[in-house]
């Protein structure tokens, strides 16, 4: 502003130079006198430039001191929004889901599959038959899949289940296995860590429901109803009856003899998650339990409740409320269980540390 001020004062400045009434004035007065006129009307010129200046500077000064104040408010008030952010449960994001439908026939549906293989990658085929509750083998049993608009690389994103369990905040591990949606989830102290599908026992060989705990674990095992069958990453849960959580075919229903079928990589992870029993004298006394499971839900063997996700992506939620419930009536036992499995795994590391010294 102030160049453009000095511009205008050097314009008029030129014109008053070649004025008529200047030259007039040159003409029939005397030159003294010229001259203290020219001076005079130019001070008159500069006082009202100046005068331009420093309205200007005022409003500039003006301006950055009202900026300053904006600015020295503005760090309380984020703080403030932060904060509240902060303190609020991260809400879920609602991904939408469309139909990736296989027509019937073997050349047409060969032909779609082919297509569906070209369009997804690897990692992103694993992640929509996961959500179908398919494994790559049985992939073929599908005549829909539900496809997520944007396929996330964290499997979290698509969780049914409570992000966070606040009831749950003293269990160090806890695993949940519902069958009406057929998914199993996995919270340590109240925080989910890990959820995934699930094939469970068929309407012949339902699995048992309640709360139990893990035994014995064992990278492959026979199964006690066909010793053909081999489970990987076999924890039992239930020793009596044979139930287990284990890697097996996953074809997107409940087809299990009773045990809890996992995708493999599933299944090794959770291998290694869980705690094991503790027992002694051979095997005869049950000292400490391991890692509480809750098999909860009703099914009717048929539907495939992921299929209304096509119309609400909140479909297959286990609201908040629903956990709350499950978990209460059992939550003094775990917690008792829970306390005597450290004493008495905290005794054994004492006794074998004494044993190398």
């Amino acid at each position: 502003m102030f160049a453009f001020l000095m511009v205008l004062l050097w314009v008029i400045l030129t014109f008053l130079k070649e004025n008529p009434l200047v030259l007039l004035l040159k003409a029939n007065c005397k030159r003294f006198f010229f001259m203290k006129f020219r001076l005079f009307y130019a001070g008159i010129l500069m006082c009202f430039v100046s005068g331009l200046i420093l309205i200007q500077c005022k409003k500039e000064n003006t301006a950055e001191t009202q900026s300053d104040q904006i600015v020295s408010q503005n760090p309380t008030d984020s703080l403030a929004k932060k904060d509240t952010v902060v303190a609020e449960p991260a809400a879920k994001e609602n991904i939408k889901f469309t139909a990736f439908v296989f027509p019937e026939g073997k050349k047409k549906k060969d032909s779609a599959m082919a297509a569906f293989n070209d369009k997804f990658s690897k990692e992103e085929r694993y992640t929509i038959l996961a959500l179908n509750r398919l494994d790559s083998k049985n992939k073929w049993r599908a005549d829909t899949l539900v496809i997520p608009e944007k396929i996330e690389t964290d499997f979290l994103k698509y969780t049914p289940f409570p992000v966070r369990i606040d009831l749950l905040k003293d269990v160090k591990k806890i695993a949940f296995f519902d069958y009406a949606i057929h998914a199993y989830a996995l919270y340590d102290n109240g925080n989910l860590v890990k959820w995934g599908p699930s094939s469970m026992g068929k309407k012949a060989t339902p699995t048992k429901k309640g709360l139990m705990f893990t035994n014995w674990k064992k990278e492959e095992a026979i199964s006690t109803s066909n010793d053909e069958w081999k489970l990987r990453w076999n924890f039992n849960i239930h020793n009596t009856m044979g139930i287990g959580w284990h890697q097996y075919d996953l074809p997107g229903y409940h087809a299990s003899h009773s045990c809890l079928r996992l995708l493999e990589e599933d299944a090794k992870w959770m291998y290694n998650w869980a705690d094991q029993w503790v027992i002694t004298n051979n095997g005869q006394t049950l000292k400490a339990k391991g890692t509480p499971v809750i098999v909860f839900g009703e099914t009717d063997f048929k539907s495939k409740p992921w299929m209304k996700l096509l119309d609400s992506p909140n479909a297959n939620d286990v609201s908040l409320d629903e956990m709350n419930e499950l978990i209460e009536p059992h939550l003094d036992e775990i917690l008792k269980e829970q306390k005597n499995s450290e004493q008495v795994r905290a005794q054994r590391a004492a006794e074998t540390k004494k044993d190398a010294a």
